[in-house]
């Protein structure tokens, strides 16, 4: 009877066994998953809290670290461009450096192109944008605006021998334009679908591939067309098309309400100083005229 029972007992203490093994390799993953789950909370909370953090005091780190990061064009005179001395200069320049000094602190210049300029703003790389930066519904969706600076305007410009009198004469024709400018979503919008619109990845290249015949019309702004025609008189290049009267504002990150009330605060200063009409006389040779708030 005592080795019957036994021998009957083996299996039940190996089940027993098997039973506590199994419970404690289930135990151990619940730990480690629910290690992992709680440190992937704590992780996104952080990154949100350092996120709202800076984002509730940029301009608190601006004036700690006495150095404020503005975005201006290089390929795009006379607002932004590089000197014979290889430093960047124009009337975008001039303005970032004025805001530093208003505001008392050291200017990190930023190269952008048209269609960096808004994710580097995004993306924290830099405070301000002043990069004849234009107002729209679309940006204004995922950016903040001060107040205007400077005047400009887009228009679609081609030789004289090209009779354009309307934007439905655009049709079948060849327009260079740069990409993500305020003149390539606007022509894209007022253009027939038959019109060609090369786009260009800088002004540079925009200009460039007009000159050398590439396109038959080229859409940018106002300056920039005017120096372009005085340096290739041989074109007989003129103002064609209107797209759209567009003063530059400076770009701020949303929800930066205090540095863009700080940045008006300078804008509307320099305005009753004359400070931006001296700009404008200097780089433009115009006036500055009503700029919107």
């Amino acid at each position: 009877m005592t080795a019957s029972f036994a021998t009957q007992g083996v299996p039940f203490v190996l089940f027993r066994s098997r039973i506590s093994t199994s419970m404690n390799i289930n135990l151990t993953h619940l730990k480690k998953v629910v290690s992992f789950v709680l440190f992937s909370l704590l992780g996104i909370t952080f990154q949100f809290l350092a996120s709202s953090v800076y984002a509730q005091n940029a301009l608190d780190n601006i004036q700690r670290t006495k150095t404020i990061k503005i975005a201006i064009p290089t390929d795009y005179p006379p607002y932004g461009f590089v000197g014979v001395d290889l430093q960047p200069q124009g009337l975008d320049v001039e303005m970032a450096q004025l805001i530093g000094q208003k505001l008392g602190v050291k200017v990190e210049l930023i190269p952008v192109s048209s269609p960096n300029r808004v994710p580097y703003l995004q993306t924290k790389k830099v405070d301000l944008v002043i990069s004849t930066l234009g107002r729209n519904a679309e940006r204004e969706k995922v950016i903040d605006f001060t107040h205007a600076y400077a005047p400009y305007y887009q228009a679609v410009f081609g030789p004289k021998s090209l009779s354009i009198k309307t934007f439905n004469d655009l049709s079948g024709k060849t327009i260079s334009a740069t990409r993500g400018s305020l003149e390539d979503t606007e022509l894209t919008k007022l253009a027939p679908a038959a019109a060609q619109i090369k786009r260009f990845e800088d002004s540079s290249s925009t200009i460039a591939a007009y000159v050398a015949g590439q396109v038959q019309l080229v859409a940018t702004g106002a300056s920039v067309a005017t120096a372009m025609i005085q340096k290739n008189p041989q074109l007989g290049a003129e103002f064609k098309l209107l797209i759209k009267d567009s003063p530059c504002f400076i770009g701020v990150a949303k929800g930066e309400d205090s540095l863009r009330a700080k940045v008006n605060e300078v804008i509307v200063a320099a305005h009753k100083a004359g400070d931006l009409e001296r700009l404008s006389q200097k780089w433009l040779a115009r006036s500055t005229g009503e700029l919107p708030e």
